[in-house]
């Protein structure tokens, strides 16, 4: 009895330490940036310019423009939690060799940024990002895309905003559902600082939706994203990749030729 009693109470004690490990270093988790110099020289193989924009709070925000002599439009795109601009801007490419102008900010602790992280402060400097590309584009050019954690924050902005299209790829319903995927015996309700509410944003979402999500994606399980679409509006449609993970749809043709699809679409 005593051994058993020894053994619910470490139990008792490791399931206390991790939900306090959660609840205080969860940016950890959620946030993975790597850092860049200010000295930094970006090297790509499509023309852009490098801008910055400073937040209200005094926060100091990297982005890079790519922009060709005539595009077809610009697609505001919000990155995955991990990285910084000197790898996104090389994923950015992709779109701009479709001869679309491509504006790509790093978030707050990301690369050349800096600033206090929050949800909030996230939300407020990707409405920055598209009034930059509102000054520029016409609202009927402004495409939003977004890639996991980034299409929650394109999601939040397209509810505020009116653009052509919003695209996302690999996106959850929320950070609880994904957070129950990986800690399903944690209180996270309780603990979770961040919500990234998707499925209650894209409601308010009235321009096209069009969501990609891999059937084998390890991080955000493919449901989370088939959950997300059925919260959407009309029109929207659900992108199925068969065989696709998290990171690696680019590879897929049924992803290169519905991109090549939604990007035609006036």
């Amino acid at each position: 009895m005593r051994k058993f009693k020894r053994v619910i109470s470490i139990l008792i004690f490791g399931y206390l330490l991790i939900s306090t490990m959660l609840y205080f270093l969860q940016e950890k988790f959620i946030f993975l940036p790597s850092k860049l110099n200010q000295e930094h020289v970006y090297q790509f193989s499509e023309p852009f310019k490098e801008f910055f924009i400073t937040a209200d709070d005094g926060a100091r925000l990297n982005g890079i423009h790519f922009k060709r002599e005539t595009s077809k439009g610009v697609i505001v795109y919000f990155h995955g939690n991990a990285g910084d601009l000197s790898r996104w801007g090389q994923i950015a490419t992709f779109f701009a060799k479709k001869e679309y102008d491509v504006i790509i900010m790093d978030y707050r602790t990301y690369g050349k940024s800096n600033g206090t992280l929050s949800e909030q402060n996230l939300f407020n400097d990707a409405q920055l990002f598209y009034n930059y590309a509102f000054k520029n584009y016409s609202q009927e050019d402004i495409i939003i895309y977004g890639r996991s954690l980034g299409a929650a924050i394109a999601t939040q902005l397209a509810s505020k905003t009116t653009p052509s299209k919003l695209v996302l790829e690999t996106p959850f319903y929320n950070l609880y559902d994904v957070a129950k995927y990986r800690f399903p015996f944690l209180p996270l309700k309780l603990l979770l600082k961040y919500k990234f509410e998707s499925n209650q944003y894209i409601k308010s979402v009235h321009c096209p939706v069009y969501i990609f999500h891999g059937t084998e994606d390890g991080v955000v399980p493919f449901n989370s994203g088939k959950n997300l679409y059925q919260s959407a509006n009309d029109p929207k449609e659900f992108i199925a990749i068969e065989g696709g993970g998290h990171n690696d749809l680019v590879d897929y043709s049924e992803y290169q030729e519905a991109i090549d699809y939604i990007l035609s679409i006036k």
